[in-house]
Formats: C-alpha cells, structure tokens, sequence
C-alpha cells in the first residue's frame, strides 16, 4: 500500500495559503501577457506614439521652464514704439499690438493653458473613477442617484456650463476654470467607468475572488478596477486637449483667465483688432494651441487603438 508521506506537506501547504494569498498569485502569473504588456508592445511600434509623446514632452518642459527658451519678460518692455512691428533680432514672431513680443507671450502662455487642462482631467478622472467604479460593481439605490444625477450634467455642454458659471464667478484663476469645467465634464468619465466595471465584475477572476471568501471592495480596488480602467485612460488623454481648448474659448469669449495671466486663449482675443494688419499675432498662439490638442488627440487614439481587444487580435 503507497503512503502518503510524500503528498502530505503538500496537502498542509495548500492548507496554509489564504485565500487572498492565492489570488494573488494567479494575478501575478498573469502579469507577463497582461493587457498592459501587450498594449506596451503595439505602442513601442507605432510613430504616432513617439511624436505625439514628444511634442507633449516639450510642451510640458516649455510650460514649467520658460526661461529656457526665451529670456525676454512677457508683460515686460512693451512699448508703443513697436507695436505690430514684424521680426527683428531678438524677437523672432514680431510684436503685438501692445508692443510687447509674440513670442514670448507664448512660450509663457504655455503654462496656464496646460495648467487647467492638466488640472481639470485629474479632478474629472480621479472623481469619474471613483463615482463610476463604485456605481457599477454596487449598483441598487447608489448608481440610480449617481445615474440620474449625471444625465442631468451630461445634457449640459461643458462649454456652455462653464460660460454661464464663469460669468457670475468673481474669482477666475485656472483652478476656478479646471473645477468648473470638472463639474460639467465628470460624467463622461464615470459612465465609461461604469459600463466597464459592469463589464469586469461578471468575470471569472471576480467569481473566484468571492468563492475564495474575498471582501468586495478588495475585489473592487484589486482587481476590477485595474481591469476596467483603460476606456478611461483613453478618454481622458483626449479630454486634456479639449479642456486646454475649453480654456482658450472661455478666455477668448472674455469671461476665462483674466488679461493679466498669459495664455493663449487671451492672446488670440486681443489679436483679433490686429488680424487684417499684423495676422501672426494671432496665427502663432493658434499654432501652438493647435498643436498642443493635435499631441494629446493622437496619443488618445495610440493609446486606444493599443488598448482595443479587437485591434490587437487583428494584430
């Protein structure tokens, strides 16, 4: 008769593992292929990626280190004298109509712009998120309330919310401007976050969870949330472009960053007297804003087409 001495402190061994312990590494078996790994090896491949990843990179290093690229004050040395005045030495895109240099409103003006767009996509990803994930894997009372209240924020477009709150806001900075564009822009996030966890919570990986006895808000926070977050990445490196866009209409309309903060927004508003005349006042600001949401549109849709299931099996 075999004993059973040899499968004995194997047996004891399975006995000692937690139940969180073994989920735990079945997810780390899986890490090799995982979704991340495979959208990481479609992106290294793709040019879009690695220009629009440089330009952002510039973009980023212009709006926190302007001195490096032009050492002349913006609000500084504008005199009538060189008012819409074309390039000369030391300043390349020529002069407003202020007297005060094209190009270095600009490169300063980097920094606002980028600042609310990158304020408004982290206060609307992270509250999306949060709402969303919470609202699909709980359901019942809490994702009808969370529901209805974002239809009714979803039928309000994000620009003309923010015009009408703008208007009757006294202070308006780019943290003001982020938080009321958040307001009108968070349900997009939380409904695509929603549907995705509606998605990941009937999974195999989510029913072995709950039978190996762990919590749901565990499974919610290691599991189905990192399962359930790559629409949401997606949409919310698009949206960085469209809130830089939201802040440069609100400021062209008037009722965005006051004219003493520089961004592009501004620049294009106070060019508009001077487009029959001195037309580069306002073409190089559109430039560069242009190419800014050109940058985040075109890592949007790398990242999308890296992160689609479809895609990558067509692949």
């Amino acid at each position: 008769m075999p004993s059973n001495r040899n499968t004995q402190p194997h047996f004891v061994a399975a006995l000692d593992d937690t139940p969180v312990a073994a989920v735990d590494r079945l997810d780390e078996t899986e890490k090799a292929r995982s979704t991340w790994a495979d959208a990481w090896e479609s992106l290294r491949g793709k040019p879009s990626f690695w220009i629009s990843s440089v330009l952002i990179l510039l973009i980023v290093i212009v709006a926190l280190f302007p001195g490096i690229f032009t050492q002349v004050p913006p609000d500084q040395n504008c005199l009538l004298a060189n008012s819409n005045k074309g390039p000369e030495e030391g300043h390349l895109l020529g002069f407003t109509r202020q007297g005060c240099d094209v190009y270095s409103r600009m490169i300063h003006g980097t920094q606002a712009s980028v600042t609310v767009g990158l304020l408004a996509t982290v206060i609307v990803t992270l509250f999306g998120v949060v709402v969303g994930a919470l609202a699909g894997y709980y359901g019942g009372v809490f994702d009808a309330i969370v529901s209805r209240i974002g239809d009714i924020f979803f039928a309000v477009p994000t620009v003309l919310g923010a015009i009408v709150l703008m208007s009757v806001l006294p202070d308006r900075t780019p943290v003001t401007i982020a938080l009321v564009l958040s307001i009108f822009a968070w349900p997009q996030i939380a409904r695509i976050m929603r549907g995705s966890v509606l998605s990941a919570r009937n999974s195999d990986y989510v029913t072995a969870s709950i039978a190996l006895g762990v919590s749901k808000f565990r499974i919610l926070v290691r599991h189905v949330v990192p399962n359930a977050i790559a629409p949401v990445i997606v949409i919310a490196t698009v949206s960085l472009g469209t809130f830089i866009v939201a802040e440069a209409t609100l400021s062209f309309l008037g009722i965005g960053l006051p004219p003493q903060i520089m961004s592009w927004g501004n620049d294009i508003n106070s060019a508009q007297t001077s487009i029959r005349t001195n037309p580069q006042v306002l073409i190089y600001p559109a430039i560069a804003l242009s190419m800014t949401v050109l940058a985040f549109l075109m890592l949007g849709d790398a990242v999308r087409d890296a992160l689609d299931p479809e895609s990558r099996a067509r692949r």
